[in-house]
């Protein structure tokens, strides 16, 4: 077997782990990064390839927010690295960055691939040191009679099996979304039998499936929803509120941006209760009395497809998804038809499956680390990124939370690395 000795070894190369690793070499900690890809940020590049959302301009209050119940443990890491910090550290590898008119920060060209390239070049001119096709099999072993002794880890490589001895050790492992990509949350059971507390791992901005008519997927799979409004309160009185946006329709159900911002609501209730009735404000800039006169106006020998389109525009994917929940006898009911349109009602009735989602929820519990995200159980071993407890809306708030982490991971580490041993 082969060996190998490290100031610290950081496992795992998706933003949480790169960040950690420049934390750590700006410090002149001597690092080694493992990863059991051929290359690293792959899910990083995936992400990036319809245009790269670094952050949010948003202003802090709006953006912490975004966070939910994890908002006060997740605060504290945006203090370390935030949204402006964020886009100087991009800056700083000369990619320059606008923000769009939805809020969002992308590089200029739009692109993951020359931001990804310049930032590892960074990494391997201050030292870092990379072991691609590295997978952690699961050992994390410890002199028991030497505390503060090096962990030992061990490694399946394309030499042979490697045994690394590191002073201290930053986890940044991923969730279980993509898992081609790497993050296929095998670490979940190795840390639960080190006594590490994790929440078991579940889609986020994920899809969900309603069922349709073959009708309705046959015609309009794939189709946009544009110009709409959603609203959810479960059960527990947790709202998402009135937001206007768009979402597209699947063989199966639904996904997209504006679904995505509400999956975590969504998905807790089906898990609680079967199903989740979300409602969807097909014409969010009429009122529901101008909706109402316009429905009640006669119609003459018109279709009431052609009423709805001559007097409120209402066609297509929209028209279609108002016949396909009111069926035939409630098209009839033009108090109902007008009710509708401002809210209709659309039964979800699963998530979908987990390696679908962009991300996931679940992990290492937070109670599990102390402030500086190190193991309670595993003193020196430090946790990041998206296979911590907490999830995020799409829009450069994971990114951005997961890269903080990965600082504060670091900097936990060099603390714990300073620190006396008897």
């Amino acid at each position: 077997m082969n060996s190998l000795l490290a100031d610290i070894a950081v496992i795992g190369g998706g933003p949480a782990g790169l960040m950690a690793a420049e934390t750590l070499s700006a410090a002149g900690a001597q690092v080694h990064l493992f990863d059991a890809m051929p290359s690293v940020g792959r899910k990083f590049l995936l992400a990036g390839r319809g245009g790269l959302n670094l952050t949010h301009s948003e202003a802090a209050e709006p953006f912490a927010s975004r966070f939910g119940e994890r908002r006060a443990q997740v605060e504290p890491w945006l203090a370390a690295l935030g949204p402006q910090q964020l886009r100087e550290w991009a800056h700083g590898l000369g990619v320059e960055t606008f923000v769009g008119t939805s809020g969002r920060v992308f590089p200029k060209d739009m692109k993951a691939a020359p931001l990804l390239r310049a930032w590892l070049h960074r990494l391997r001119a201050a030292g870092v040191q990379f072991h691609m096709r590295h997978r952690w099999l699961g050992v994390l072993d410890a002199n028991a009679d030497m505390p503060g002794a090096p962990w030992t880890l061990g490694f399946a490589a394309p030499a042979g099996d490697v045994a690394v001895q590191a002073r201290a050790v930053v986890l940044a492992l991923g969730g279980g979304s993509w898992a081609r990509l790497g993050s296929d949350g095998a670490w979940v059971p190795w840390l639960a039998d080190r006594g590490v507390g994790v929440a078991p791992l579940l889609p986020a901005n994920c899809g969900f499936d309603v069922g349709w008519s073959p009708y309705f997927s046959e015609r309009f799979a794939g189709q946009p929803f544009k110009s709409v409004a959603i609203e959810f309160r479960d059960s527990r009185g947790r709202a998402f509120t009135h937001r206007k946006g768009e979402f597209i329709a699947t063989a199966s159900g639904v996904e997209g941006s504006l679904i995505y911002a509400a999956s975590g609501l969504l998905r807790d209730e089906i898990a609680a209760h079967g199903s989740a009735d979300l409602m969807v404000d097909l014409l969010p800039d009429r009122s529901a009395e101008q909706v109402r006169a316009e429905v009640l106006h006669p119609r003459g020998s018109r279709s009431l497809a052609n009423h709805l389109k001559g007097r409120l525009g209402l066609e297509g994917i929209k028209s279609a998804l108002l016949f396909e929940v009111l069926g035939r006898e409630g098209m009839h009911d033009m108090e109902r038809v007008a009710a509708a349109i401002k809210a209709l009602p659309l039964k979800l009735m699963a998530a979908r499956p987990i390696d679908e989602a962009i991300s996931s929820a679940g992990g290492v519990r937070l109670d599990a680390l102390d402030a500086r995200l190190m193991a309670r159980a595993l003193p020196g071993v430090f946790c990041a990124g998206e296979m911590l407890d907490w999830e995020a809306p799409t829009g450069g708030y994971l990114l951005t939370a997961s890269m903080a982490s990965g600082v504060v991971a670091a900097r936990g580490s060099l603390d714990w690395l300073a620190q006396p041993r008897a």
